[in-house]
């Protein structure tokens, strides 16, 4: 790797981080809606009902910060917890008709947030980008994932 990459892709990855944060907090006020809920709204309906353990490892999150934000949602009304039918003991978190309409609603905000953002971009650069990004995040999932405590 060439002196001083790594340190520039860090950079431009925590730039990048930075973004999607901000994005994200000017769509959840758009919406007078919380920030946190957007990810798990989001995962939940692009994957379906799932537990809180699975919430937390899709957003690597941990478990206690994925359990405050789902009690939000579903304390709003856009998440409800129903008894798994294959293991009693645990709970599904599934959206509500309210967390699909703000699910549906949020995608309508980002499309015009990128929509803007990337007007100026070309099909076909969009789409390189859109493979490095998807590139870059498996490579570091790969590694950390794989990688022992130091």
């Amino acid at each position: 790797m060439p002196e001083g990459a790594a340190t520039a892709l860090v950079s431009a990855l925590e730039s990048l981080a930075r973004a999607q944060r901000e994005a994200s907090a000017r769509i959840a006020r758009d919406l007078d809606r919380p920030r946190a809920g957007l990810g798990v709204v989001r995962m939940l309906r692009s994957r379906g009902p799932a537990q809180l353990c699975e919430v937390a490892d899709v957003l690597r999150v941990d478990a206690s910060v994925a359990s405050r934000q789902v009690s939000a949602l579903v304390d709003a009304g856009f998440l409800r917890r129903t008894v798994d039918p294959s293991d009693r003991r645990a709970r599904t978190l599934e959206l509500t008709d309210a967390g699909h309409a703000f699910a549906a609603e949020s995608d309508r905000y980002f499309d015009e947030l990128v929509d803007e953002a990337f007007a100026d971009w070309s099909a076909a650069g969009l789409a390189d980008a859109i493979t490095q990004i998807r590139n870059v995040a498996a490579a570091l999932s790969t590694m950390t994932q794989e990688a022992p405590p130091r």
